[in-house]
């Protein structure tokens, strides 16, 4: 097992005991190995547990042994974990079209192919599961000018269309998706990897929001009918469409989480250009006859391909005037920057978190350690409301450790449709690379992985790495994983957990655990977060949901709110009628209505 020690030549005190005898320990003690090499290699029997001493805080901590050297690119031996596909057909979706200005166009040029992160058992390949048109600079502008032709300066048929009109359409375009349900939730387990819980619930909340936002178009619809009167002035106060929008979703939810800007903003009046993902997005081309067959031309259209081919171009060209982008903070400062009149646009943003799980010395340890758990392992951490780090009072660190792993150690992987199953293969080509590169920083500087099969792979699939104690020195303290490894820090001081909070570049969420909200510690660190972050959750895990709640961040981590309500305001803007209040210009005004 590896360690560092703080200071060349630093003595290092190592508590032995054997797992049957907790009482005998026996110490050992090593030094660094010399002036210019920090690091301190200990030999010692796999059937005995270890505890570190803080010297700082003279705190035990004990842990099993795990086998660190044996890590990167170990494959997972473990019962439970099966990968066989042969009872199973996988989807294929024929993506060699261009959907533009109403028409669903052959494709001929180049294209890509679209593979599972799912391993075929006897080639040892991704399993291909569609192919799509690659796109380029031409039709992405294409699909531009149609959006901009179907907007015509607000005058083109959908943003002219009356509310109550538009929502008669959506609600066609619902009874059109739900067609479609058993076959996006099909491709979203494949591409994405999605329990077959997890991707049902993503189709199945999507349409639940779609009708509770118009209901709440509806409302605002009527209450914009209201004549308001004062200061002699009457009015009526609506909202109006903006024009022309650029949509671009991410692969963790493309559904659930571009639908919860595209729909609102298509319901204000607004037309789409949709930029659908790399990874994630065959579910969209799924979906490409019922916008046909339920909107106007142009409305609605697709492009497909590089986004670094055919995202620059829309943003140079001016006609957007809507970006609506859920993604790394970097690519979306980047493409604002290529907007012609970046003033102008309005911007809709999901970027990125590092949500912290700050456990109080109070805390009640089953219910931490059940919600950091999930909050944590969800989808295998690739969700932006994920719990990120966690922060541990050293004063039960330990117990908290133990129960957090050995619960870690209980979660099944496998395939998305196996019962059971909550750890599955992940999407991208390289995320176990980045991963374990994230592990080997953590292991060099003094973490351990925790649970017996933390990092381990089988394939795409990678079972989550309980590491602790991560540090101010490591890449996991700083850096969003966006996957299946969770660092656990240990703190003593609350100015310490403030210190992180004030000097992290995000401000999604956080979740506190505690029993007493009067505590000292407790009150510094929710004075502290109250500025920081925009929502926290109390012996809860972050969450995007009830919908109703306003979902946002600040800093680096969201620039506006999206909620049923909020989106629809977001993504429009103040309409008033107004004149002096007179009978003259209330008979006019309840023409107009």
């Amino acid at each position: 097992i590896f360690f560092r020690t703080p200071t060349p030549r630093c003595l290092f005190r190592i508590f032995f005991n054997k797992p049957a005898d907790n009482l005998s320990w026996t110490v050992k003690e090593f030094h660094g190995e010399g002036p210019n090499d920090r690091k301190c290699v200990i030999p010692f029997p796999k059937d005995q547990s270890i505890s570190l001493r803080d010297g700082r805080k003279d705190t035990p901590l004990t842990f099993p042994i795990v086998d660190q050297s044996s890590l990167v690119n170990e494959s997972v031996e473990h019962s439970s974990i099966c990968l066989d596909t042969t009872d199973r057909k996988p989807p294929f979706v024929d993506g060699k079209y261009f959907f533009v200005n109403g028409e669903v166009r052959p494709w001929a040029g180049k294209t890509s192919e679209v593979t599972s992160p799912i391993v075929d058992a006897a080639t040892k390949k991704r399993i291909k599961i569609g192919e799509v048109a690659d796109l380029g600079e031409a039709e992405a502008l294409e699909a531009a000018t149609a959006a901009k032709d179907a907007w015509q300066c607000g005058l083109g048929e959908w943003p002219q269309m009356s509310i109550p009109k538009r929502i008669e359409c959506i609600q066609n375009l619902v009874s059109e998706l739900k067609k479609k349900r058993d076959a996006i939730v099909e491709v979203l387990m494949w591409e994405i990897c999605k329990t077959s819980a997890d991707a049902a619930k993503e189709f199945d909340r999507t349409m639940d929001y779609i009708q509770d936002t118009v209901v709440a178009l509806q409302q605002m619809y009527d209450k914009s009918k209201e004549t308001v009167t004062t200061g002699g002035i009457m009015g009526n106060i609506g909202r109006g469409p903006i024009g022309v929008m650029v949509c671009i979703g991410p692969f963790n939810y493309p559904f659930n989480e571009t639908y919860c800007q595209f729909i609102p903003s298509l319901m204000m009046g607004n037309t789409v250009v949709m930029k659908i993902p790399r990874t994630g997005g065959l579910a969209h081309l799924l979906t490409i006859e019922a916008f046909k067959d339920t909107l106007p031309k142009g409305v609605v259209n697709f492009v497909t391909g590089s986004g670094r081919a055919t995202l620059p171009p829309i943003m140079e060209s001016g006609m957007i005037d809507i970006f609506a982008f859920i993604g790394g903070s970097r690519a979306a400062d980047s493409l604002i920057k290529n907007h012609p009149s970046p003033h102008k646009l309005r911007v809709c943003l999901g970027l990125d978190a590092k949500n912290a799980g700050i456990v109080m010395p109070d805390a009640d340890l089953d219910i931490a350690v059940k919600e950091c758990v999930t909050g944590s392992t969800s989808y295998n951490g690739q969700r932006c409301t994920a719990l990120k780090i966690m922060f541990v009072h050293q004063s039960i660190a330990e117990q908290f450790c133990k129960k957090f792993a050995a619960a870690v150690e209980q979660l099944q992987a496998g395939l998305p449709w196996q019962s059971g199953v909550s750890i599955t293969p992940l999407p991208e080509n390289n995320k176990t690379t980045y991963m374990h590169e994230l592990l080997e920083d953590a292991n060099a500087k003094g973490a351990l992985i925790l649970n017996s099969n933390g990092g381990k792979t089988n394939g795409y699939l990678m079972y989550p790495a309980v590491v602790y104690p991560v540090t101010s020195t490591m890449r996991l303290w700083r850096e969003e994983q966006f996957g299946p490894v969770v660092p656990i820090a240990c703190w003593s001081e609350a100015s310490e957990v403030i210190e992180w909070l004030k000097s992290s570049p995000y401000g999604q969420q956080a979740a506190v655990f505690t029993k007493n909200m009067e505590a000292p510690d407790t009150v510094k660190v929710m004075s502290c977060l109250q500025h920081c972050v925009c929502r926290i959750n109390i012996n809860t895990q972050c969450s995007r949901s009830p919908d109703c709640f306003p979902f946002t961040g600040r800093a680096s981590s969201a620039n506006g709110t999206l909620s049923i309500e909020e989106a629809l305001k977001v993504f429009s803007v103040d309409s008033v009628l107004a004149g002096k209040a007179n009978d003259l210009n209330a008979s006019l005004m309840g023409m107009m209505r």
